[in-house]
Formats: C-alpha cells, structure tokens, sequence
C-alpha cells in the first residue's frame, strides 16, 4: 500500500497520478502529490514504478501500516534504499538493468518437444508453399 511521497525528492510531474488505476492522489502544494484515499489503493506499484524520481514508496502490504511503523518513516525508508525500490528490481531508470534480462524460469527447449512414438516428425503442411 502506498505509504510515502517524498516531497523532498518529487519533481511533480504527475506520473504517479496517472498511473494510478483507483484515483489515491490529489495534487497537494506545490504541485507534489498527496495521498488523499490510501484505502483505495490496490498494491498494484504502478505509481512507485512511474516515478522518475524514486520518490514513492509502496509498502508490501493490502492494508495501512500501522503508526509507528518504520516503513511509514520517510528517513527509515530513504536510509534502508526503498524509495523507488520497486522500479529498481524491475530494472526501470537510467543504469539500470532491465528486470527481464534477470528473469529466472526454467530453461526451454528451443527444438519444441520430440515426437510422440511411432509418428513422424512434423514437416510443412500439405500443399504448403516456398
């Protein structure tokens, strides 16, 4: 759930208030977002994703932390590296690696499968055309 914008760091562009699917900011002074309905939220990280500026944090939770919270703590969350952390393991921003060029996920057989016993391989189709 959405729980920091950093004022300090926003560039008020507006990205996150666009990316967002259910509408949680409001432009605040100075143009810098504010969380007007963090219960809307859906935890999609659409808006921390956008930011160009690493100035978001979405916490990985469906519900509010609670006060109190570090990661509801602008400077925890700065000093831990988790503004715009999301968009970092996705690989989004300059010198950044792209997050699918680390995807993992079983190695697959380029050739397709073998054929089944006791048919042939398949081949063009009938009548096919060079």
């Amino acid at each position: 759930m959405i729980e920091i914008v950093s004022a300090e760091r926003c560039v008020a562009c507006d990205k996150c208030v666009l990316a967002c699917p259910t509408n949680v900011f409001d432009r605040g002074p100075g143009g810098v977002p504010v969380v007007a309905r963090q219960e809307d939220c859906q935890t999609c990280y659409m808006c921390e994703a956008y930011c160009p500026v690493d100035a978001l944090f979405v916490a990985p939770h469906t519900h509010p932390l609670p006060a109190g919270s570090p990661l509801r703590e602008e400077p925890e969350v700065a000093g831990a590296g988790l503004l715009g952390s999301y968009r970092e393991r996705i690989g989004w921003g300059r010198g950044r690696v792209p997050g699918a060029r680390l995807a993992v996920g079983p190695d697959l057989d380029r050739a397709g499968p073998a054929p089944a016993a006791g048919r042939a391989p398949a081949g063009p189709a009938r009548g096919a055309r060079d």
